[in-house]
């Protein structure tokens, strides 16, 4: 006899009693009776045993231990047997929906954990391993957004994910919600993860926009990786970088350049203030070297960006190098006129004061 056949015996207990007697008379099982069936069906469920080997194991319990008594109808028998059957399977289920609620809000609260750090590192990799995740080696995270907001079990997330176990199986890889974005969350050394997650993410929100984040060791290599990515996201908001996927690690200039805020708004304002005085404000001048240099500095690939002629945004260069002082065709003047564009994008200048 195996283990989940001495187990499968245990929930039987007083099955084939109680259908006898109540199909002796032909009676309903009373409320006791179905309480004690949805108990066992509850127990059954908290030790894991499956319902398919106890629907077995009851049925051949009943043609096994058939009532033949006089007067016994075939069909109240089978009433008998549906109504402890169907106490018994609310019982587990109605535990494992519990299990269920537990388990998420058990993820819930990990995920929080996880990535907002503020969990003892030691219990934090300890509950990792339950969700698939060793946090002493090194880990990447990729968060994806959309028009809309998505929460675990959304069709957009179960989309992502069925793509995503249908390719790697059983790896060591979290797929969740936060804030409404989309979070994977991978073993830094399988580079070939985040990607095929992008991809996916991007098509199944629509068009959205996802953004990688180095691979980080250690512990608080997860959160670290987050919060870059989402860092990523919010510079590609403000500098209107319109990739559908960003790594962080190809952007690295515009952190360091904003770690100065007070360096970058002096070189704006040195730079660009002059473009104040021309009509119409430093705006459209100033739109003008962000496609120029977005461009490649070809005038022509410009001018198409900005649905202008040739002539036209050459006499907006012109006119900001009368402004400013600094060529945007000289290579000399250019990195400190590029540089100081950038610092203008990432500080919102000239719309916002500074």
């Amino acid at each position: 006899m195996t283990d989940e056949t001495t187990a499968v015996d245990t929930y039987l207990s007083g099955f084939a009693s109680l259908v006898a007697d109540a199909s002796s008379t032909g009676r309903r099982l009373t409320r006791d009776e179905l309480d004690s069936r949805r108990t066992l069906g509850k127990r059954a469920a908290e030790r894991g045993v499956r319902l398919r080997a106890l629907m077995t194991a009851h049925l051949a319990e009943a043609r096994t231990n058939w009532p033949t008594a006089a007067g016994v109808d075939a069909v109240d028998v089978m009433s008998a047997v549906e109504q402890a059957l169907d106490a018994f399977v609310e019982g587990y289920e109605r535990a494992q929906r519990q299990a269920m609620r537990q388990e998420v809000t058990a993820r819930r609260e990990f995920i929080d954990d996880l990535l907002y750090g503020r969990s003892d590192l030691g219990q934090l990799a300890q509950r990792a391993e339950r969700f698939g995740l060793r946090l002493s080696h090194a880990h990447a995270v990729a968060v994806a957004q959309g028009d809309a907001a998505y929460d675990e079990g959304d069709e957009v997330p179960r989309a992502v994910e069925s793509a995503m176990i249908s390719r790697f199986g059983d790896r060591e890889v979290l797929l969740t919600t936060k804030d409404g974005r989309l979070v994977c969350i991978a073993p830094g050394d399988q580079p070939d993860i985040l990607p095929f997650f992008a991809k996916h993410a991007h098509v199944s929100t629509d068009g959205g926009q996802v953004a990688i984040g180095r691979s980080q060791p250690g512990p608080n290599g997860v959160v670290q990786s987050y919060e870059e990515a989402l860092s990523t996201l919010e510079l590609a908001d403000r500098l209107n970088l319109t990739d559908p996927v960003l790594r962080a690690a190809d952007l690295l200039v515009f952190p360091v350049l904003n770690r100065d805020r007070q360096a970058l708004i002096d070189l704006v304002v040195h730079v660009l203030g002059p473009l104040r005085g021309a009509r119409g404000g430093a705006g459209p001048l100033l739109s003008t070297l962000s496609a120029y240099f977005d461009a490649g500095c070809v005038a022509a690939e410009a001018a198409r960006r900005l649905s202008l002629s040739v002539r036209a945004l050459t006499y907006r260069l012109e006119r900001i190098h009368t402004l400013t002082g600094v060529d945007p065709s000289d290579p000399a003047d250019r990195y400190t006129l590029q540089t100081a564009v950038i610092g203008a994008r990432l500080l919102g200048w000239p719309d916002q004061p500074h």
